[in-house]
């Protein structure tokens, strides 16, 4: 029976759109197919903002037109017909999905003063847990509380008892006192801070509300966020020092000096990043100032508009944004705020969602991303001049998933970072050739390779290559892991560490796995980068080491030896080293399912498992697959990654004492991503794991 959830407010602009999206994502973590319900929505033929923003998350596959019942019209017009219409309605998309999210109207009725007890009435007749939303703008805690006391008891009145309430748009000083508070109604409670991001308007809303041209500048610096707004009358000076980060600059187009300089202040790196400057009056600048600025390479927008100062200051005071689908940065920060102001697994405790035994791909990534930010580490990323590290780090910060360091020159790296629009302002900068540290570093490493004939001369020369730094960085506890690879060998990035850092005591070899994310569940694949032909022993070991691994990241290691083969139907020399292979890791860890030889499908297939193996507790529902050479590994990964539509995360290195793991040269930014909260997990359970 699919469960669900009932999010509803009893009054407007509560953000309530922002704790229905987190549910969903909450939910999807749990399990395999989540749909989006809204009972009264304006109209069935325009989009509804609200319905389009949760089923533009990759967990939701649903089509618009099923996620409504009735309009406001319909209510008016004969209450117990939509009403009827309504639970039908949301019976048969029970029927199609594993969860549903059902949200509330959005008081955008002015025709009727009855919307919270129809809203009442709704829940009522849905039977489904109610989690209420309301405001904390403007509001002290005790206010806060009793809008919670009235709505709960209108609640009661319809015979519906919420199961946990939200206060959102909280002030900061007032979330504390406002928790504790709510805490005393014995629901599950979240206190939402508010966060004027989640509010702001695009540049693209500002250009619209004052009716502006784009000058110059990229057109998809339109969509994003305006934070504030200062208006430059005052000299140049005075207008530096007001800059914020992701303002609009509103200045008289006829002042040729802010213009120039404004664009040189936000490619600095040593002021903030703008979001917009608007030249108003409608003076265009004139010819020698647009081409000393055409030899700026700039994407920050530059809107033109007719409108005088203060026309154009007020139009822009009124504008307000909201949570759309395609806000990577206010999702961002919508989720993280939702996660950080609630306990998830109380809250689907209370609506009575357990955990499926089906794992999506998004399921798993989501899981790491919590895990990682469980227990925040610090981990190093050697290339920032890459613009994919930047905008990987710029969401790893905003998601809070691991404190980070970026090698470079620092006012390059913020310069770039702000020409592109990102916040890494939360990073640290460390310069490879930063003679303090390369001195620590270059004494170290030659101490390490004395035996190698190493100089302190010669080493500190290779320490300020930035995989070498970086991997000084972790080694002497400056960083808890590494992650590189976007613009290098996987030789250049691995080789380093296999000086340094080395290996786990007991472990002989460095090998890797991929985590292969398929449609319904995760499998560990092993080895598939590193090592081309090992053998029987180290087989062993990369098996040992990838059923750790596969612990440590919440999957049951079930182990398939993989061959030609399956038990005692062959023979040769490929068979026998995978044979000799299982038989040792049956003698060191015997307390691990092995089974080997196998073939692939016996060892995933239970069907073809029952007739070649069937008393084996692996054969049909092996977990972890570990490969006779890297040919065979490295080909079956890729082939099921195209294949089967599956992803794969990975290279993730195991066997070193500490984490540092390798990217493909083509990785995209949710590789990048993906790769730093593998890496902050692993350092987590350094020595166990790594």
């Amino acid at each position: 029976m699919a469960q669900s959830v009932f999010v509803v407010a009893p009054e407007g602009q509560t953000g309530k759109s922002a704790v229905a999206y987190g549910l969903l994502v909450l939910l999807s973590r749990q399990v395999g197919r989540v749909g989006v319900f809204r009972p009264v929505t304006a109209s069935l033929s325009e989009p509804d903002p609200v319905v389009e923003l949760l089923l533009s998350h990759p967990a939701v596959e649903q089509e618009a037109s099923t996620a409504f019942a009735v309009t406001y019209d319909d209510v008016h017009a004969d209450l117990d017909a939509a009403m009827s219409r309504i639970v039908d309605g949301y019976g048969r998309l029970l029927a199609d999905y594993d969860a549903l999210v059902v949200i509330g109207s959005d008081y955008t009725d002015i025709s009727t003063g009855t919307e919270w007890s129809v809203n009442s009435a709704i829940a009522a007749n849905l039977g489904a847990p109610v989690v209420l939303v309301v405001s904390g703008r403007d509001r002290t805690p005790e206010e806060v509380a009793a809008t919670v006391g009235h709505a709960r008891g209108d609640l009661q009145h319809a015979h519906v008892s919420p199961v946990a309430v939200f206060a959102n748009r909280v002030a900061a000083e007032f979330v504390g006192p406002t928790r504790e508070l709510l805490a005393t109604t014995g629901l599950v409670c979240g206190v939402l801070p508010e966060v004027p991001l989640l509010t702001a308007p695009t540049v693209a809303q500002i250009q619209q509300a004052i009716g502006a041209t784009l000058l110059r500048g990229n057109p998809e610096w339109l969509q994003r966020e305006s934070l504030g707004f200062v208006v430059a009358a005052m000299s140049l000076p005075n207008v530096l020092v007001r800059m914020r980060e992701a303002y609009t600059i509103i200045a008289p187009g006829d002042r040729t000096d802010v213009l120039p300089a404004l664009l040189l202040a936000h490619q600095s790196g040593t002021f903030p990043a703008l979001a917009a400057i608007i030249l108003n009056g409608g003076y265009r600048p004139p010819d020698p100032v647009v081409q000393l600025i055409d030899g700026v390479d700039s994407d920050l927008p530059i809107l033109l508009t007719d409108g005088g100062t203060f026309d154009t200051a007020t139009r822009l005071a009124a504008v307000r944004g909201r949570l759309t689908a395609d806000s990577r940065v206010k999702l961002q920060t919508a989720l993280r705020t939702f996660d950080e102001a609630v306990d998830g697994q109380a809250l689907l405790d209370a609506i009575d969602v357990g955990e499926s035994d089906v794992v999506t791909p998004l399921m798993f990534q989501y899981r790491l991303i919590e895990r990682a930010r469980t227990d925040r580490k610090r981990v190093v990323l050697p290339e920032s001049d890459d613009d994919r590290i930047l905008q990987a780090a710029d969401s790893l910060l905003r998601l809070r998933v691991a404190d980070l360091v970026l090698l470079g020159e620092e006012a390059a790296v913020r310069s770039r970072a702000s020409s592109l629009g990102l916040d890494i302002s939360g990073a640290s900068i460390v310069s490879p050739n930063d003679p303090e540290l390369v001195a620590t570093f270059a004494a170290e490493y030659a101490r390490l390779r004395t035996h190698k004939g190493m100089t302190v001369e010669r080493a500190a020369e290779i320490v300020c290559d930035v995989s070498y730094f970086g991997t000084m960085m972790v080694h002497l506890g400056m960083a808890d892991g590494m992650v590189s690879g976007a613009a290098h060998t996987t030789a250049h990035t691995i080789k380093p560490s296999f000086e340094i850092i080395k290996t786990v005591p007991g472990t002989k070899i460095v090998s890797s796995v991929f985590l292969m994310c398929l449609a319904d569940e995760v499998l560990v694949y092993g080895d598939c980068a590193v090592n081309p032909d090992p053998t029987s022993e180290q087989l062993a070991d990369i098996a040992i080491s990838s059923a750790t691994t596969a612990a440590a990241f919440g999957i049951d290691p079930r182990v398939a030896m993989l061959s030609y083969s399956t038990g005692t139907s062959g023979s040769g020399a490929d068979v026998e080293k995978v044979r000799l292979a299982t038989d040792l890791v049956h003698e060191q860890r015997p307390d691990l399912l092995v089974e080997g030889p196998i073939q692939y499908d016996a060892a995933v297939d239970a069907s073809v498992a029952r007739t070649k193996l069937p008393d084996s507790q692996v054969a049909g529902r092996a977990t972890v697959l570990i490969f006779p050479d890297l040919n065979t590994g490295n080909n079956t990964y890729k082939a099921v990654q195209r294949s089967a539509g599956a992803i794969a995360i990975g290279p993730v290195l195991q066997g070193l004492n500490k984490p540092v793991n390798d990217l493909s040269r083509g990785a995209l930014v949710a590789d990048i991503v993906n790769t730093v909260a593998i890496t902050a997990i692993q350092a987590q359970t350094t020595g166990e794991t790594a």
